[in-house]
């Protein structure tokens, strides 16, 4: 089937490329029309508390839940209340909130509370609340900075978007051009030809650009997914283009037909490709499952570049190469990589204790990346970017501000003054903004203008306003959002609701804790049934995700030792997508292990296959460590950064365990290998 298939790419091969060719430049053009979301809000379930509140806000008041500060320096109360007409006159700022909604400026601010009075203004220093419309955030923060000059500051989740969508283009631009200079470096010290990394690239490179061109039928992707499924996907298909350019190498050295050589070479790397991508492919796939969608986002685009690039590599890979070989011939180089004998005797005379040794960390690095302090949201700018400095400014003057917009059922002002009241009296709770408050419970609405009420009321729902002095997010924040709900539902039931960004985020952090365990629950038991059929094996697929998980463990608790906190969607994307990515090492390590093993004793087959594949393995775990470690240094988004971090450290963990701990694992259970192997067929000799 393969030899047929592998005829008709090879009499087609012309068709072939240019084929691909086309394809590759209609998806860069096609890539430009799908838009890139960076509202993490929408990734959440439709049943989650916040989605649901959202759409009741949207549904019931023309007004939005403030979303960003901003400071202005040196100004009086009137000239204040000017730069708020100003600000408000911005399309697509709304609700614009300052003292005056606060209290009546017609009385002194003297009289007035003071802790009220300080969230708003201090020193002739005015701080704004405002809502700035989703999707715009860029150039209505460009405005409002026109408006408040160099002086002025402006901090919150609008400012933080409008940051990384104008950042994102200048990111991805520099990680590439670190990256390429890197990965040909690797590729051209891995081969004896100066141009065949440019076929390995060009094959993958190919399908990454069909991939982002088809991202085009979904209509828009994550932040996240722009950012990290092409270099994920170049990174973990890399290794198919080179086995086939190899093998074909390889058989070149045994017949003088090119186009015999590629069909055998089809023919002998179809099958450990194919079980490569397949791992993948479902470990992509769990991450679909999850219930918070970005995940979800991320693993469909990682799903759809692997089945790319498996396709890209046997079917478009060959017909270039035998287009071009001539290249490969003229451009021959010496032998840049050293020899690797003698390494496997030195790694399998400290086998006990490297096995003891890893046994002995695991259960704590278990316990520890279960306990590590994460955070949830797009987390802030660098001190150095004025997105930074703002912050720390307005902090410094006004202190944390994080506000939480409660709506409950209208029609009873003395139930919601009771609410209010006890709101009041709680921790951190700097003032509420309320009809009960604000305008008075012993005046009917319906005796006032409209312009006044549709801040307060709609049809259905009563709107307060719950100004705190914390972070976020974080246990405190998080612990006034479940008290500001339990309180509520203590007057109301069930039918309140709840919503800003303090809200969402615990709302996100509910939904990805629950995902934890599933996902990575499916990532494991997918892998080891792809592992099962692959190696008809009980214990094989054990040992080799024992090895791979106890990198992931490792590598997951490095921030719970070293006292910092992650974010967590990088955390639960990464500890699917280096189990997936990498357990491709073992895969290769362990079946040249058991063709050894049919012909010679248990250690010598294991010192054989470290002398012969730890530079393959070393190759590709460079160059995924390198993706991972520049993608950290180049983002400024905090979950590109974490996943970054996470991949290139674990890639790096990894290799390290299958060159020392997987061969220990083999060898200490070599018989039990043999006995839960179908035809196994090992050596019996000494």
């Amino acid at each position: 089937m393969i030899i047929g298939l592998a005829a008709r790419i090879i009499k087609n091969k012309k068709s072939i490329v240019i084929v691909f060719m086309l394809l590759a430049v209609i998806s860069v053009a096609a890539q430009f029309f799908v838009s890139v979301n960076y509202n993490m809000v929408d990734y959440l379930p439709d049943e989650a508390q916040s989605t649901r509140a959202i759409e009741v806000m949207e549904n019931e008041f023309s007004s939005s839940v403030p979303d960003t500060r901003v400071m202005v320096d040196n100004v009086t109360l009137q000239e204040a209340l000017l730069v708020k007409e100003q600000l408000a006159s911005i399309d697509g700022v709304t609700d614009v909130m300052w003292l005056d909604d606060a209290i009546d400026l017609k009385t002194p601010i003297e009289v007035a509370d003071i802790d009220t009075v300080e969230s708003y203004y201090v020193d002739n220093k005015a701080l704004f609340q405002l809502s700035i419309r989703a999707g715009e955030e860029v150039r209505i923060t460009d405005e409002i900075y026109e408006l408040i000059g160099e002086d002025g500051a402006m901090a919150g989740e609008a400012v933080n978007t409008a940051t990384s969508q104008k950042m994102a283009g200048t990111e991805t631009m520099y990680a590439s051009a670190l990256l390429i200079p890197i990965i040909i470096f690797i590729l051209v010290i891995s081969t004896t030809s100066w141009v065949e990394p440019l076929f390995f690239l060009t094959a993958i490179g190919v399908s990454v650009l069909i991939n982002l061109g088809t991202n085009i039928f979904i209509g828009e992707v994550s932040f996240v997914t722009q950012s990290v499924a092409p270099i994920l996907q170049l990174a973990v298909s890399l290794d198919y283009a080179i086995f086939l350019l190899h093998s074909f190498q390889e058989y070149r050295k045994k017949t003088n037909n090119p186009e015999e050589a590629m069909q055998l070479a089809m023919k002998d790397s179809f099958s450990p490709i194919s079980a490569s991508a397949a791992t993948t492919f479902f470990g992509f796939m769990a991450l679909m499952l999850m219930s918070f969608e970005l995940g979800a986002d991320l693993g469909l685009s990682l799903v759809k570049g692997i089945l790319l690039s498996f396709i890209s590599v046997m079917v478009f890979l060959p017909a270039l190469t035998l287009l071009f070989y001539k290249w490969m011939d003229k451009t021959k180089h010496k032998n840049f990589v050293p020899s690797f004998e003698g390494l496997g005797r030195r790694v399998m005379k400290v086998r006990f204790p490297t096995l003891i040794l890893i046994l002995a960390i695991l259960v704590p690095s278990f316990l520890a990346q279960s306990n590590t302090a994460f955070t949830y949201g797009l987390g802030e700018q660098p001190e150095s970017t004025r997105t930074g400095a703002d912050l720390i400014a307005i902090q410094e003057t006004f202190g944390e501000s994080t506000p939480i917009v409660l709506l409950v059922p209208t029609g009873d002002l003395v139930k919601e003054e009771e609410l209010v009241s006890e709101l009041e009296e709680m921790n951190h709770v700097t003032n509420i903004i309320s009809y009960v408050n604000t305008v008075g419970a012993g005046i009917p609405p319906e005796y006032l203008d409209e312009s006044i009420t549709e801040e307060f009321f709609s049809e259905n729902y009563s709107r307060i306003i719950i100004n705190t002095d914390t972070e976020k997010e974080g246990d405190i924040p998080f612990g006034i959002v479940e008290a500001v709900q339990r309180t509520a539902a203590s007057y109301y039931g069930d039918t309140t609701l709840s919503l800003g960004e303090s809200v969402t985020l615990y709302d996100i952090k509910n939904t990805v804790q629950k995902d934890n365990t599933f996902v990575n629950t499916m990532t494991v038991v997918t892998i080891a049934i792809v592992l099962l059929i692959t190696f008809k094996s009980l214990t094989l697929p054990i040992i080799l995700l024992v090895t791979i998980q106890a990198a992931v463990w490792i590598n997951l608790s490095v921030p719970y030792f070293t006292n910092t906190s992650f974010d967590f969607i990088g955390y639960l994307i990464i500890s699917t997508v280096q189990l997936a990515a990498t357990v491709d090492y073992a895969i290769l390590f362990s079946e040249t292990y058991k063709e050894h093993r049919r012909e010679i004793p248990a250690m010598q087959a294991i010192i054989k296959t470290l002398d012969e594949k730890t530079f393959s393995i070393s190759i590709s775990a460079s160059i995924l460590s390198s993706i991972g470690f520049i993608l950290w240094i180049t983002s400024t988004n905090p979950v590109v950064q974490s996943i970054g971090l996470l991949l290139g450290r674990g890639a790096l963990l990894a290799f390290v365990l299958v060159l020392f701990f997987l061969p220990a694992m083999l060898y200490v259970l070599d018989k039990v290998i043999s006995k839960t192997t179908l035809k196994a067929n090992f050596y019996k000799g000494k």
